[in-house]
């Protein structure tokens, strides 16, 4: 009868193992996927980011308002000698 009971305990308690491992291995999947998904979307920003900062430095040339007066304004320098000067 201690023995059987016994028998009953230890079947109960290598179940519920075997549960929480069943369980500990579900989690860590879904775990993995979330780490998967967080680290797509690190690569998506860090492209983002050079884009940006190639943009920036495009937008930090010197000579762009030159450049963007020239082709989508069709402003052109004027003559030296056209030039007039105002003093204060």
């Amino acid at each position: 009868m201690i023995i059987n009971r016994l028998l009953g305990i230890a079947s109960a308690v290598l179940l519920l193992s075997a549960l929480a491992v069943i369980y500990s291995k579900y989690y860590s999947r879904l775990m993995f996927i979330e780490i998967q998904k967080q680290e797509r979307a690190l690569d998506q920003y860090e492209v983002e980011w050079g884009q940006m900062e190639l943009e920036l430095t495009m937008l930090a040339e010197q000579n762009r308002l030159e450049i963007v007066a020239q082709k989508e304004l069709k402003l052109m320098m004027p003559l030296r000698e056209k030039i007039i000067y105002i003093k204060p």
